[in-house]
């Protein structure tokens, strides 16, 4: 047992995760949560209830053997189904490799296994405890315990702001001499509703074994400039999320009455209206939330004060990256530990410089993303793009990765994902740029391997 407090605030999933793996380390972890312990009082979230878990993620979760537990109850999904207005249906796989898949799994129950996990690697957690200001050379928090109102500090050797997007303990930091920030908000909010299982929508239970749809793939529904998308839970519901702009003719802020929302719904998602009984009520319940990227730079001060996941880098959903960069900063975080022998003077500024550029690059790619989604993944040259970027794929995996691939499947670093993937996508751009959009969509996987082929070989 390491004689060094490790004192982290916030106990959401990064927070829960670093915690688990300090604590297997032998030191001496206090986890400071808001919020009420969600095994007494339920889960209280404010964020989506699902979220897609990938290799980063995994592969994090298998250091500390969780990720068999929180598989077993996750739903893969391969690929997309895109929906179009008339209610036609197309599958894109996500890769050529039909078994690499991003899981949906619900974030109150992977909250509940972390914080139990954490627990039993020794770590001590403490909820109802608002972080409301820090002294960064202590280091220490100033805590308020939320159901008396009273203040403490509580001091340590090494403090960790693992506290969300609108983090306490980087708000501190925001104060002392050169330290960037930057916050950047899309036009764009976005709204949860619900499609229930099949046996609430007059839907045959058998045929989606209780779903109202394939579970086996996310649900996009691309319309130009917003979307509509839903994942699966294993309650057999899926979870929808509107991403609209705030304004302008198809908006939240257009489509805002009681009146104004059957119309919209059946005419730019037809076919999920049967499948939402309570679209009305869940509609008109909650206000449009925000979407914003935060970046911030360092990420410590010294080796006393760090921030991790979303304190650091909080992006938006569209590459379903979120949760698997922040428990990507745990697993690196923990494999520095090693490496610098528990020396957080070293460490800390390692683990920011290490850090700092992957964040950025995934935070670029996530953005870039919406586009995508939104409005290419209809588009007939983007579709023959991705159809050679498979087919290269094929051909050369070590060589010709595409970029999806390097995100989702791989724990290859951001940055240098981006700089190999955008290397693939404009290889295929060219190819599709010599066969022809249509001509690549028509020719079948045997004949377009084969003219791809044909062209590497005339490559100099």
């Amino acid at each position: 047992m390491s004689d060094e407090r490790i004192g982290i605030v916030g106990g959401g999933l990064a927070g829960g995760l670093l915690a688990c793996m300090l604590g297997r380390n032998g030191y001496r972890v206090t986890l400071y949560e808001r919020r009420p312990d969600p095994r007494r009082a339920g889960f209280i979230g404010g964020r989506s209830i699902n979220l897609a878990l990938s290799c980063r993620g995994i592969t994090a979760l298998e250091q500390v053997g969780l990720s068999g537990e929180v598989l077993s109850d996750a739903i893969p999904m391969p690929g997309r189904m895109m929906h179009d207005p008339a209610g036609r249906l197309t599958f894109q796989p996500y890769s050529k490799d039909a078994s690499d898949a991003i899981n949906s799994v619900s974030r109150g129950k992977l909250n509940i296994t972390l914080l139990n996990a954490a627990e039993a690697s020794g770590a001590e957690i403490m909820f109802g405890q608002r972080c409301v200001d820090a002294d960064l050379d202590a280091p220490a928090a100033e805590l308020r315990d939320e159901s008396t109102g009273a203040t403490r500090r509580v001091e340590c050797d090494v403090l960790v702001g693992s506290d969300g997007a609108f983090s306490a303990v980087r708000s501190k930091m925001q104060r002392t001499d050169r330290f960037d920030y930057s916050q950047a908000y899309l036009g764009h909010g976005y709204k949860e509703l619900r499609i229930p299982p099949a046996s609430e929508c007059d839907i045959d239970p058998a045929r989606f074994n209780g779903f109202a749809m394939d579970p086996s793939a996310l649900h996009i529904w691309p319309r130009g400039g917003f979307m509509m998308i839903a994942l699966p839970n294993a309650d057999r519901s899926f979870t929808c999320t509107l991403f609209w702009p705030f304004d302008g003719e198809a908006s939240f802020s257009a489509v805002s009455s009681r009146e104004d929302v059957l119309p919209f719904f059946r005419e730019h998602f037809a076919d999920a209206v049967p499948l939402m009984p309570t679209l009305l009520d869940d509609y008109l319940a909650h206000a449009p939330s925000s979407l914003a990227t935060i970046r911030c730079e360092p990420w410590n001060v010294g080796g006393r004060v760090v921030l991790i996941g979303d304190a650091s880098h909080a992006i938006v959903p569209f590459y379903g990256q979120g949760i698997n960069a922040g428990f990507e900063d745990c697993r690196v975080f923990d494999a520095l530990l090693d490496q610098h022998a528990g020396d957080f003077d070293a460490l800390l500024p390692a683990f920011s410089a290490a850090r700092k550029p992957n964040a950025d690059a995934i935070a670029d790619l996530a953005v870039e993303n919406f586009e995508v989604m939104r409005d290419k993944v209809a588009d007939a040259a983007f579709l023959a793009r991705k159809r050679v970027e498979h087919a290269l794929h094929s051909i050369d995996e070590g060589r010709y990765t595409p970029l999806y691939n390097l995100i989702s499947f791989s724990n290859t670093p951001y940055a240098e994902a981006r700089e190999r993937g955008n290397r693939v996508i404009a290889l295929a751009e060219r190819i599709v740029g010599r066969i022809g959009a249509f001509e690549t969509q028509e020719l079948n996987d045997c004949a377009l391997s084969e003219r791809v082929r044909s062209f590497l070989a005339e490559m100099p």
